[in-house]
């Protein structure tokens, strides 16, 4: 781990219509939620306000980008869906 730094694969839940989910990468959870809920990220502006359903935090960026991939394929909305 370098510099203690994390990053996050985090899924937001719609309040709104709680079918919509929203799966991103951070490595500030808190700034990036307050993004989310003020409209300012283009992708999420319409469904908010946004909750924050689970988040999994990764040291090695690398691997948390190949997760959230994972997660924004077919098979990984299928692993979601099963266990959310």
């Amino acid at each position: 781990m370098k510099n203690g730094k994390f990053f996050y694969i985090y899924i937001l839940q719609s309040e709104l219509d709680a079918s919509r989910f929203y799966i991103g990468l951070t490595d500030d959870l808190r700034r990036r939620m307050r993004n989310h809920n003020a409209g300012r990220v283009l992708h999420t502006a319409k469904w908010r306000p946004w909750r924050l359903k689970t988040y999994i935090a990764f040291s090695d960026r690398v691997r948390a980008v190949k997760f959230e991939r994972y997660l924004k394929s077919a098979s990984g909305r299928a692993f979601l869906k099963k266990r959310l």
